[in-house]
Protein backbone atom coordinates (compact mmCIF):
# COMPACT_ATOMS: atom_id res chain seq x y z
CA UNK A 1 0.00 0.00 0.00
CA UNK A 2 1.69 3.16 -0.96
CA UNK A 3 1.02 6.59 0.96
CA UNK A 4 -1.89 7.90 -0.65
CA UNK A 5 -3.66 4.64 -0.18
CA UNK A 6 -2.79 4.50 3.61
CA UNK A 7 -4.25 7.80 3.85
CA UNK A 8 -7.61 7.20 1.97
CA UNK A 9 -7.94 4.14 3.96
CA UNK A 10 -7.43 5.76 7.72
CA UNK A 11 -8.35 9.39 6.72
CA UNK A 12 -11.30 9.27 9.95
CA UNK A 13 -8.82 8.04 11.99
CA UNK A 14 -5.91 10.45 10.80
CA UNK A 15 -8.74 13.33 11.17
CA UNK A 16 -9.41 12.44 14.64
CA UNK A 17 -5.85 12.52 15.81
CA UNK A 18 -6.06 15.81 13.76
CA UNK A 19 -8.71 17.48 15.27
CA UNK A 20 -7.52 16.16 19.04
CA UNK A 21 -3.80 17.43 18.37
CA UNK A 22 -5.02 21.05 17.04
CA UNK A 23 -7.35 21.02 19.92
CA UNK A 24 -5.01 20.22 22.77
CA UNK A 25 -2.28 22.48 21.47
CA UNK A 26 -5.73 25.56 20.82
CA UNK A 27 -6.33 25.08 24.78
CA UNK A 28 -3.11 24.90 26.11
CA UNK A 29 -1.96 28.15 24.25
CA UNK A 30 -4.66 29.83 25.71
CA UNK A 31 -3.92 28.68 28.98
CA UNK A 32 -0.09 29.67 28.14
CA UNK A 33 -1.34 33.09 26.86
CA UNK A 34 -3.26 33.79 29.33
CA UNK A 35 -0.43 32.87 32.45
CA UNK A 36 1.83 34.44 30.42
CA UNK A 37 0.37 37.90 29.96
CA UNK A 38 -0.16 38.05 33.28
CA UNK A 39 3.55 37.16 34.39
CA UNK A 40 4.73 39.76 32.20
CA UNK A 41 2.55 42.57 33.56
CA UNK A 42 3.02 41.46 37.10
CA UNK A 43 7.25 41.75 36.46
CA UNK A 44 7.84 44.27 33.53
CA UNK A 45 8.48 47.08 35.77
CA UNK A 46 11.25 45.64 38.22
CA UNK A 47 14.29 44.53 36.53
CA UNK A 48 14.98 41.52 39.02
CA UNK A 49 11.27 40.51 38.87
CA UNK A 50 11.62 40.49 35.15
CA UNK A 51 14.72 38.51 34.60
CA UNK A 52 13.24 35.71 37.62
CA UNK A 53 10.09 35.27 35.23
CA UNK A 54 12.12 34.61 32.35
CA UNK A 55 14.87 32.70 34.16
CA UNK A 56 12.16 30.69 35.53
CA UNK A 57 10.27 29.73 32.17
CA UNK A 58 13.36 29.23 30.20
CA UNK A 59 14.58 26.44 33.04
CA UNK A 60 11.44 24.90 32.70
CA UNK A 61 12.08 24.56 28.70
CA UNK A 62 15.25 23.56 29.02
CA UNK A 63 13.32 20.03 30.58
CA UNK A 64 13.52 17.15 27.88
CA UNK A 65 9.73 16.80 26.83
CA UNK A 66 9.83 12.72 27.52
CA UNK A 67 11.30 13.58 30.92
CA UNK A 68 8.85 16.19 31.78
CA UNK A 69 5.75 14.14 30.66
CA UNK A 70 7.31 10.74 32.28
CA UNK A 71 7.42 13.12 35.48
CA UNK A 72 3.83 14.10 35.62
CA UNK A 73 2.45 10.69 34.88
CA UNK A 74 3.30 9.13 39.03
CA UNK A 75 1.26 12.49 39.67
CA UNK A 76 -1.44 13.46 37.33
CA UNK A 77 -1.82 10.07 35.44
CA UNK A 78 -1.80 8.73 31.61
CA UNK A 79 -3.83 10.50 29.13
CA UNK A 80 -5.06 14.61 29.02
CA UNK A 81 -3.98 15.50 32.59
CA UNK A 82 0.51 15.53 31.75
CA UNK A 83 -0.07 16.67 28.16
CA UNK A 84 -1.88 19.96 29.21
CA UNK A 85 0.06 20.86 31.89
CA UNK A 86 3.44 20.16 30.22
CA UNK A 87 2.23 22.06 26.99
CA UNK A 88 1.16 24.82 28.79
CA UNK A 89 4.37 25.17 30.74
CA UNK A 90 6.41 24.98 27.47
CA UNK A 91 4.35 27.75 25.84
CA UNK A 92 5.21 30.12 28.58
CA UNK A 93 8.86 31.32 27.39
CA UNK A 94 8.08 33.52 24.32
CA UNK A 95 4.89 34.44 25.75
CA UNK A 96 6.05 36.26 29.39
CA UNK A 97 9.64 37.07 27.57
CA UNK A 98 7.95 38.72 24.71
CA UNK A 99 5.12 40.59 26.83
CA UNK A 100 7.62 41.81 29.50
CA UNK A 101 10.05 43.26 26.18
CA UNK A 102 6.67 44.68 24.87
CA UNK A 103 5.62 46.05 27.57
CA UNK A 104 8.83 48.10 28.72
CA UNK A 105 9.45 49.13 24.70
CA UNK A 106 5.88 51.39 25.09
CA UNK A 107 6.98 55.32 25.32
CA UNK A 108 6.96 56.70 28.49
CA UNK A 109 5.69 60.11 27.14
CA UNK A 110 2.60 58.17 26.13
CA UNK A 111 1.94 56.69 29.47
CA UNK A 112 2.88 60.02 31.41
CA UNK A 113 0.54 61.96 29.27
CA UNK A 114 -2.54 59.25 29.92
CA UNK A 115 -1.42 59.57 33.91
CA UNK A 116 -1.85 63.65 33.13
CA UNK A 117 -5.21 63.56 32.05
CA UNK A 118 -6.56 61.31 34.81
CA UNK A 119 -6.28 57.64 33.98
CA UNK A 120 -5.89 55.45 36.23
CA UNK A 121 -3.15 52.66 36.42
CA UNK A 122 -5.57 50.09 35.15
CA UNK A 123 -7.02 52.08 32.56
CA UNK A 124 -3.27 53.23 31.09
CA UNK A 125 -2.00 48.86 30.84
CA UNK A 126 -5.54 48.43 29.21
CA UNK A 127 -6.19 51.08 26.89
CA UNK A 128 -2.34 52.09 25.85
CA UNK A 129 0.69 49.87 27.11
CA UNK A 130 -1.34 45.88 25.88
CA UNK A 131 -2.62 47.51 22.43
CA UNK A 132 1.07 49.44 22.16
CA UNK A 133 2.91 45.70 23.16
CA UNK A 134 0.24 43.21 21.40
CA UNK A 135 3.10 42.83 18.55
CA UNK A 136 5.45 41.40 20.17
CA UNK A 137 3.08 39.23 22.19
CA UNK A 138 1.57 37.70 19.11
CA UNK A 139 4.92 37.28 18.17
CA UNK A 140 5.73 35.43 21.15
CA UNK A 141 2.21 33.80 20.81
CA UNK A 142 3.32 32.70 17.50
CA UNK A 143 6.54 31.10 18.61
CA UNK A 144 4.89 29.11 21.26
CA UNK A 145 2.69 27.56 18.77
CA UNK A 146 4.89 26.31 16.65
CA UNK A 147 6.95 25.13 19.64
CA UNK A 148 3.89 23.08 21.15
CA UNK A 149 3.03 21.70 17.71
CA UNK A 150 6.04 19.44 17.91
CA UNK A 151 6.08 18.81 21.67
CA UNK A 152 2.51 17.81 21.27
CA UNK A 153 3.27 14.53 19.40
CA UNK A 154 4.88 13.50 22.81
CA UNK A 155 2.11 13.11 24.56
CA UNK A 156 1.56 10.03 22.87
CA UNK A 157 3.73 8.43 25.26
CA UNK A 158 1.25 9.33 28.09
CA UNK A 159 -1.55 7.67 26.21
CA UNK A 160 -2.18 11.45 25.14
CA UNK A 161 -4.41 12.48 22.15
CA UNK A 162 -3.31 13.88 18.61
CA UNK A 163 -1.02 13.23 15.61
CA UNK A 164 1.85 11.81 18.04
CA UNK A 165 0.08 8.36 18.26
CA UNK A 166 0.42 7.44 14.55
CA UNK A 167 4.23 8.18 14.85
CA UNK A 168 4.39 6.12 17.91
CA UNK A 169 2.54 3.16 16.34
CA UNK A 170 4.86 3.77 12.72
CA UNK A 171 7.48 3.32 15.47
CA UNK A 172 6.97 0.73 17.16
CA UNK A 173 5.76 -1.48 14.30
CA UNK A 174 8.57 -0.38 12.02
CA UNK A 175 9.14 -3.54 9.54
CA UNK A 176 5.39 -3.91 8.73
CA UNK A 177 3.59 -3.10 5.57
CA UNK A 178 2.26 0.57 6.67
CA UNK A 179 4.77 1.45 9.41
CA UNK A 180 6.60 4.04 7.10
CA UNK A 181 3.19 5.70 6.32
CA UNK A 182 2.12 5.81 9.92
CA UNK A 183 5.27 7.88 10.80
CA UNK A 184 4.89 9.96 7.72
CA UNK A 185 1.19 10.58 7.90
CA UNK A 186 1.78 11.82 11.65
CA UNK A 187 4.70 14.14 10.59
CA UNK A 188 2.89 15.88 7.40
CA UNK A 189 -0.40 16.37 9.85
CA UNK A 190 1.33 17.90 12.66
CA UNK A 191 2.93 20.09 10.00
CA UNK A 192 -0.24 21.00 8.33
CA UNK A 193 -1.57 21.78 11.47
CA UNK A 194 1.54 24.26 12.30
CA UNK A 195 1.01 26.07 9.06
CA UNK A 196 -2.50 26.45 9.03
CA UNK A 197 -2.54 27.98 12.42
CA UNK A 198 0.52 30.41 11.85
CA UNK A 199 -1.80 31.37 8.54
CA UNK A 200 -4.49 32.01 11.73
CA UNK A 201 -2.22 33.92 13.67
CA UNK A 202 -1.06 36.00 10.49
CA UNK A 203 -4.75 37.11 9.83
CA UNK A 204 -5.59 37.73 13.75
CA UNK A 205 -2.28 40.34 13.43
CA UNK A 206 -3.70 42.13 10.37
CA UNK A 207 -7.16 42.61 11.67
CA UNK A 208 -5.79 43.45 15.52
CA UNK A 209 -2.62 45.50 14.61
CA UNK A 210 -3.07 48.93 13.47
CA UNK A 211 -1.24 49.38 9.89
CA UNK A 212 0.81 52.18 11.34
CA UNK A 213 2.30 50.07 14.27
CA UNK A 214 2.96 47.17 11.51
CA UNK A 215 4.84 49.34 9.92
Amino acid sequence: MNFWDFVRSTHQQLLTDAYQHASAVFQCMVVATVLGVLIGVATYRTEWAGNLATLTTSTILTIPSLAMIGLLIPIVGLGVAPTVIALTLYGLLPIVRNSIVGLRGVDPTLVDAAKGIGMSRAARLLRIELPLAWPPILTGIRVSTQMLMGIAAIAAYASGPGLGNEIFRGIASLGSANALNQVLAGTLGIIVLALLFDAAYVLIGRLTIPRGIRV
